[in-house]
This record gives structure tokens, C-alpha cells and sequence, in this order.
């Protein structure tokens, strides 16, 4: 008879999934934030071990809920393990409701906080309680592959967010695949500035670049309309719209440099630093170009809500227009397929 982990006490859990992690040797099964080391110093969990502890305490119902193989077809979404959209789900579950246990419920929460930095937790918060009464309504989370084969990934998804954790399971990508993050801070219609708007402050910095921009550079900028937002497929070598980062001065390329670590300041140190690798096989923000678009303007003050960074296989997509949606996909070659 197999055990249901999953009804013990969170004590006892704990205690059996050391056990089973120690006779297996997977240091991963453990369910504490922290982990021991050969040395006896503690270490934080990282996303993926917590992935496997909680892949662990799946009870056999809720694998046949949650738990599809790493080239599973959803018959709506498609290719789940690259499937990306600004409000979506990937199973029927509810990561609030009592299909998970409460333990089940911290760990996905604890996943989550791995993935994105701690100084982004209080506006996720925020962003999530906006958009959808608080962090696991209305998401789900699927696990894409199995722990250990070299092909797995925790999808989390719902209104405006879209992650992922793959432990370079994807190889040639970042944060695992395409990921979505996005927010209506009220009204669904919001005022240029966006007030409330956690993620407002990334188009800030873009238009400070743009500010920086003299007559000819600004020209080039400005495209009249935008592209569907979901169309983030790689162009490759095509020619791009948009002024090349590459004609841009030192002082505004420096600039260009903090908006993209402002794009990237979310989510974790692992994620940041893929990114940039993936970045620089295509030859770093040089190859990229930066676009502005006329359409979307709130309030026609120039100040533009929708713009675009992209390079061959790099799309950093921010629609401010009537709130923001933020589309990313990046790999470190334009070859690498996507159904995004």
C-alpha cells in the first residue's frame, strides 16, 4: 500500500520526506526553506529542490490532475511547456482551494518567492490581490516532465502572470520558456501615469532613454503601431523596427543598460544572470533595438505606454495601454522554437 504523505501532519511530513530524500540521496525532497550541506552550514532551498518536494507529496488524484509529460499538448493551449498568454490557466485546479493541502499551498507559495526577488514580494502581492483576490485564486500550476530525467518544469499561471521553473531543463532559454507579468491597478482603464501600477516604473525608465533621444534618434524610435502583443516570436537577423541600441551614445547606452536590469530586477539572481548570458550570445543590447510606439499614447503626452527592447531571439514586450501587460521571451539563439 503507498502512503499518503500528503495527510500527515506537517511534522511528520517533514520527517518522512527527509527520510525518503536521505535514502534516495535526492537532497531536493526536502521540504524546509533551508537544506543542510556537507559542512552542516544551512543553505536556502532553491525553486527546484522545493519543485521536487512538492512533485513528492503529490497524492496519485492530484498527479492526474497536475502532472503531464515534457511534450504534453493541451487540447485548448498547445504545447504547454512553452505556452504563454495574459490570463490563462493550465489545469481546472485551484492553487487555493482544498484540492492541495495546506502544506501543498506554502510550498507552491515558496516556489513562487524563489522564483522572484524578496524585493518584489510585497508588489507581486499587491499586483496579485489586484488582479485576482490575493496570490493562488484563480492560478493553477502544472508539473511538465519528470524530476531528474533532465526534462521538467513547474508552470504557474492566471491573470497577468505567467512563470516558470525549469532547473535548464529548456536548454537555450530563459526563466524556462516565455513568461507573462502584468497588472490592472483598478478600472481596467488607467490614467497615464498609472497610478498604483506596480510595474509602471519600467516604462519610466524606457522614457527616460527616449528623453535622452535627440531629433534623428527619436525618428527612428517612434514606429505609429504596435505589433499584437502576443507576437513575440524571434525575427532572428530580420531587419527589426526601431532605433539600434547600437547608435545610441555612451551616457544613453548606459541608460538602455539600467532599464534592461530594471526589466530584470523581479525575478531571481539565476533568471537575471541566464538572461544576460542568453543576451550576449547575440551580441549583448548592441543587437537590440528600441522602439516606441504612437499608438496606445494615454493621454497624448508623449510619454509612451507601449515600447518594445528586442534583439534576433531577445522580445521584452511592455503594453502600458489601457493597463500593462508585459510579454518575455529570450534565448540565446533565434532558432530555438517557441509556440509563443
Amino acid at each position: 500500500m503507498v502512503e499518503d504523505l500528503s495527510r500527515l501532519p506537517r511534522r511528520a511530513f517533514l520527517m518522512r520526506s527527509a527520510g525518503a530524500a536521505a535514502a534516495t540521496g535526492l537532497s531536493g525532497g526536502l521540504l524546509s526553506a533551508e537544506q543542510p550541506t556537507p559542512t552542516g552550514v544551512a543553505q536556502p532551498a532553491t525553486a527546484e529542490s522545493l519543485v521536487k518536494a512538492f512533485h513528492e507529496s503529490l497524492a496519485p488524484a492530484q498527479r492526474a490532475k497536475v502532472c503531464v509529460p515534457w511534450d504534453y499538448r493541451h487540447p485548448k493551449h498547445g504545447l504547454l511547456r512553452t505556452r504563454v498568454a495574459n490570463s490563462w490557466n493550465c489545469n481546472d485546479t485551484d492553487v487555493s482551494s482544498d484540492f492541495f493541502t495546506a502544506d501543498q499551498r506554502k510550498m507552491v507559495r515558496d516556489i513562487f518567492e524563489s522564483l522572484t526577488s524578496p524585493e518584489w514580494h510585497a508588489r507581486f502581492d499587491k499586483q496579485l490581490e489586484d488582479d485576482t483576490g490575493g496570490f493562488g485564486h484563480q492560478q493553477s500550476v502544472a508539473l511538465i516532465g519528470e524530476p531528474g530525467s533532465g526534462k521538467y518544469q513547474f508552470l504557474l499561471t492566471g491573470r497577468h502572470m505567467t512563470l516558470r521553473c525549469d532547473g535548464d531543463s529548456a536548454e537555450h532559454v530563459a526563466f524556462g520558456g516565455p513568461i507573462f507579468y502584468g497588472h490592472d491597478s483598478g478600472g481596467f482603464n488607467e490614467a497615464a501615469d498609472h497610478p498604483g501600477n506596480v510595474f509602471w516604473p519600467q516604462a519610466v525608465a524606457a522614457n527616460k532613454v527616449f528623453a535622452m533621444l535627440d531629433g534623428r534618434q527619436r525618428k527612428m524610435a517612434i514606429v505609429d503601431k504596435a505589433p499584437r502583443e502576443t507576437a513575440i516570436a524571434f525575427r532572428g537577423k530580420t531587419e527589426i523596427p526601431g532605433l539600434p541600441v547600437s547608435e545610441l551614445s555612451k551616457d544613453q547606452r548606459e541608460e538602455c543598460g539600467r532599464v534592461l536590469e530594471t526589466l530584470l530586477s523581479p525575478f531571481r539572481t539565476a533568471d537575471r544572470d541566464e538572461a544576460r548570458k542568453c543576451l550576449a550570445r547575440q551580441g549583448d543590447l548592441d543587437a537590440c533595438r528600441l522602439v516606441f510606439y504612437r499608438e496606445g499614447d494615454i493621454g497624448n503626452d508623449g510619454v509612451w505606454d507601449n515600447w518594445r527592447l528586442e534583439g534576433p531571439s531577445f522580445v521584452w514586450h511592455f503594453r502600458g495601454a489601457p493597463h500593462v501587460h508585459v510579454w518575455v521571451n529570450i534565448a540565446d539563439d533565434p532558432g530555438v522554437p517557441t509556440n509563443a
